[in-house]
């Protein structure tokens, strides 16, 4: 049996975005796009709920509808063996496609498009087919903030379309082309978009960043701290359009940032050193990012590539110093006798310093420059290109 949830469920969902008129209102907005994106938004293993803004279509594997769900009304799909049940309906594959140009509800957030659901060995599959403009919109406006000058939000438009199909031409698992999370680009459905956001993609409808003919994975980044990196740097392979450049985010909030850590810190994210006696930069970039790191501690020591360092501390860059804390400060705190004392790491930038600078993007646009001029700034030998 189906629990179908009271109606004030949905609407007061719904009044949480804005209201039911500013919903519609947005599908009106809906950019055009030929080319469909299949986005996996996760994998779930507990029952979820599962709504619609208008009336919608449920749909098997086979293509046949099954059902309509009723609009405003939240149900619980859920993980049965080998199918997903959902709305009396149990099969290996449901899709919930709105009609009128409907948003989907799923985990407190909104979808355009339509929503398929599928059993995997892992849970239920939950991926939004949606069109790539429409995609676009969501995208911009979590990687940047919608209040950016518009040439802003067309560099990072553009940088995210290309980005996109990139890795969609790269996907190994059939079931998706994306994931929503920093794995690929951030994306939370009608939760990131704006009139900013759907302005910069619609002007740069079907543009993306070539090299030599193909589309280019332009990577970004919040910013680099004042330099960007040549890809070998940071990853393997020499790329041709990843080229170190100057960057300009000196105003950004992480351009300069810092991180204390304790001896007890160390030893729960670097194990099986016991008490750190240092830390020591072996290789670095030639503007000074960390490609690996020695760590000695009491009872052993260890190399770590900067990136896995990163990592494991939860640091912003690998582009720091690395300093003991009695050395900082005179006036900072004094261990308790027997007791050693920890690390302090100071660093620039947020992010693998590749491609695209986010703060640096905004600089250039508050400087009167285009978003032709800054992509190509930051994505060498490039050319910007339309694609049908």
């Amino acid at each position: 049996m189906f629990l179908a949830l009271h109606r004030n469920w949905s609407a007061n969902k719904l009044f949480q975005i804005g209201c039911l008129s500013s919903l519609f209102y947005l599908m009106s907005l809906s950019p055009a796009s030929a080319l469909e994106l299949r986005i996996s938004l996760s994998q779930e293993k507990e029952n979820l709920i599962i709504g619609s803004s208008t009336p919608a279509n449920i749909v098997n594997g086979q293509g046949k509808s099954v059902g309509t769900l009723p609009a405003l009304e939240g149900f619980f799909a859920k993980p049965s063996p080998g199918a997903v049940t959902f709305f009396s309906q149990k099969a290996w594959q449901l899709s919930i496609e709105p009609t009128a140009g409907g948003f989907v509800y799923i985990k407190d957030r909104w979808y355009r498009g339509q929503v398929r659901l599928i059993r995997t060995s892992e849970g239920i599959n939950i991926i939004n087919e949606i069109d790539l403009d429409d995609y676009l919109a969501g995208v911009v406006g979590k990687e940047m903030p919608r209040a950016w000058p518009t040439e802003a939000l067309k560099a990072q438009a553009v940088a995210a379309r290309s980005f996109a199909l990139y890795r969609r031409s790269k996907q190994k698992n059939p079931l998706y082309d994306l994931v929503n999370t920093t794995k690929d680009q951030v994306y939370g459905g009608i939760d990131g978009e704006a009139e900013s956001t759907r302005l910069a993609v619609r002007a740069t409808s079907g543009q993306i960043l070539a090299y030599q003919g193909n589309v280019i994975e332009a990577l970004f980044h919040a910013n680099s701290g004042g330099h960007t990196e040549n890809s070998e740097q940071v990853f393997s392979g020499t790329i041709p359009y990843l080229r170190g450049v100057p960057d300009f985010d000196q105003k950004a909030p992480n351009f300069q940032w810092s991180a204390n850590f304790s001896q007890a810190q160390l030893q729960e994210r670097i194990p099986g050193l016991g008490n750190i006696v240092s830390m020591t930069p072996q290789n670095t970039t030639a503007h000074g990012r960390i490609k690996t790191i020695k760590i000695v501690g009491e009872l052993g020591s260890k190399m770590m590539k900067g990136r896995e360092f990163r990592q494991a501390l939860k640091l912003k860059s690998t582009l720091f110093k690395v300093m003991p804390q009695s050395k900082v400060v005179a006036s900072q705190t004094q261990p308790l006798p027997g007791q050693k004392p920890g690390f302090i790491i100071q660093g620039r930038g947020h992010g693998h310093g590749l491609g695209l600078s986010q703060w640096g993007a905004l600089a250039l646009a508050q400087k009167g420059n285009t978003y032709q001029q800054i992509l190509q700034h930051y994505y060498q030998n490039t050319t910007i290109q339309t694609i049908n």
